[in-house]
């Protein structure tokens, strides 16, 4: 059932019981969606709205187990958790079409249970929810129960665009009604947006032919659901995708949502970070460093892990490249006993890394990455240029974006066998850290992200009409 954590603070700026704003977060249960939740509850809570943050039972236990002992934790914000329908949070959960199946049967019921809890008790209420537009279900609840909803969207414009669509993709052939392409084609969805290859459709690009039939006609329903939502935000921004928000002209960009400005804020890691690696940059030359993370769900088998470690040794360069303890099929095994002490003085592994000041510190000169929306928007607000590695979902869509139409980055080819070769990965490294052109590209994007997220800029100005919105009600 349903836990709360409290979350406490010695310094109070607004007292108990004061008439102030009280919002419900609750991303999707995974982590490349809990991210952008946590850096936006953490900027609501520092403008005094009061956060109640919610979690799966399973994924707040690896926050909380991979969370640092002294973590302290931003004023304003209460943790609570529920159950996702799939059992003990030790569980394994790999199938994302199961977790969105079961998650949506069983939690709206708790979901109301826990708002009419609060509701009932003598604090504050809850006057607004801030949910992922993947679980539009939830709109429904807060409707129901007379609280206004924000929808806040984590990934691309493009992508959300590509889901507005997709009636226009079934009446016009390009997909059957349960979103199988029926031929591999490239697809215009609007004469101002660029073509999108169907094998890049993200719903397609997700386990077998049964799992991606589950997932789109969930990702559906719930773009269906929140049409009537009271706010829709998209973690983007204006100048990054101008073209894809004329085409959702009813979702704010408020992106990129970054979290250095809140350093003693509430974590959402599912890895413990390991922040030595922040000292070993220190001793790397400026714009030397190749940083190589896949984020928390792509896996390789051992010949792939081995091409890749091979290539990163041969590359002759400094690397810095995480390994999570479940990233190849198996057990972690490098291609021999030499390896490491051969790439001692100029490479590092580590678990998992603080990426966000990674990819700020001024010793990486690429990234190579699975294109995962928080690590491509984080990557190119950084001024960081890419080496696209994707594994699912929507970083193939990203990929393509990256590559051919911001142009800050390379594709990497795999071979006749499907495997992306030590070679291949060198070319590619001397390819891309060789062209200014997209060093300059990348830097003008990280200028305009920037810009975008300060005071006076695009997202901050819609930011800020969300705020007043909210303060006022």
């Amino acid at each position: 059932m349903m836990q709360v954590i409290r979350v406490d603070s010695e310094d109070r700026n607004l007292e108990m019981g004061s008439s102030r704003p009280h919002a419900l977060v609750m991303p999707f249960p995974a982590q490349g969606h809990v991210t952008p939740f946590v850096k936006i509850a953490n900027l609501l809570a520092q403008r005094s709205i009061k956060i109640t943050f919610l979690n799966t039972e399973a994924i707040q236990q690896r926050i909380t187990t991979a969370s640092p002992e002294n973590c302290n934790n931003q004023d304003h914000i209460d943790l609570v958790t529920m159950p996702d329908g799939l059992g003990p949070p030790e569980n394994a959960r790999t199938s994302f079409g199961e977790l969105v199946d079961s998650f949506a049967q069983t939690a709206p019921k708790y979901l109301e249970e826990l708002i009419l809890k609060i509701n009932g008790s003598e604090g504050e209420k809850i006057t607004w929810l801030i949910v992922d537009e993947n679980m539009g279900w939830a709109v429904k609840v807060a409707k129901k129960l007379g609280i206004r909803q924000a929808v806040l969207w984590p990934c691309s414009a493009a992508l959300r665009t590509l889901f507005v669509h997709i009636p226009q993709l079934i009446e016009t052939g390009v997909i059957d009604a349960h979103g199988t392409p029926k031929e591999q084609k490239l697809v215009q969805i609007s004469p101002t947006m660029p073509a999108i290859n169907t094998d890049h459709f993200g719903w397609n690009c997700i386990g077998d032919l049964k799992e991606q039939q589950t997932v789109f006609h969930y990702m559906y329903s719930n773009h269906q659901i929140v049409k009537d939502a009271d706010w829709l935000l998209c973690n983007s921004f204006d100048e990054l995708e101008p073209t894809e928000f004329l085409l959702n002209p009813y979702v704010l960009p408020v992106g990129p949502l970054l979290s250095d400005s809140h350093p003693n804020g509430l974590a959402g890691n599912l890895w413990k970070e390991d922040s030595t690696c922040l000292e070993w940059l220190d001793q790397q030359p400026a714009s030397s460093v190749i940083y190589v993370a896949f984020g928390s769900v792509a896996m390789f088998d051992e010949r792939q892990f081995h091409e890749l470690a091979l290539g990163l040794e041969l590359s002759n360069r400094p690397f810095l490249w995480v390994v999570r303890p479940d990233f190849v099929e198996g057990q972690v095994a490098y291609p021999d006993e030499g390896f490491q002490a051969r790439v001692a003085a100029r490479g590092r592994m580590v678990g998992w890394a603080p990426q966000q000041k990674v990819l700020a510190h001024p010793s990486i000169a690429c990234f190579i990455s699975h294109c995962g929306w928080n690590s491509t928007i984080e990557g190119l607000s950084s001024g960081v240029p890419f080496l696209c590695w994707p594994y699912f979902a929507d970083q193939f869509l990203n990929q393509s974006y990256i590559s051919d139409i911001w142009k800050i980055g390379l594709y990497l080819n795999a071979d006749n066998e499907g495997i992306i070769s030590r070679g291949e990965i060198i070319n590619k490294i001397e390819e891309l850290l060789t062209d200014k052109k997209v060093r300059d590209r990348v830097l003008r994007l990280k200028k305009m992200a920037k810009e975008s997220a300060s005071e006076g800029g695009s997202s901050m100005k819609n930011l800020n009409a969300f705020i007043d919105a909210m303060l006022q009600t």
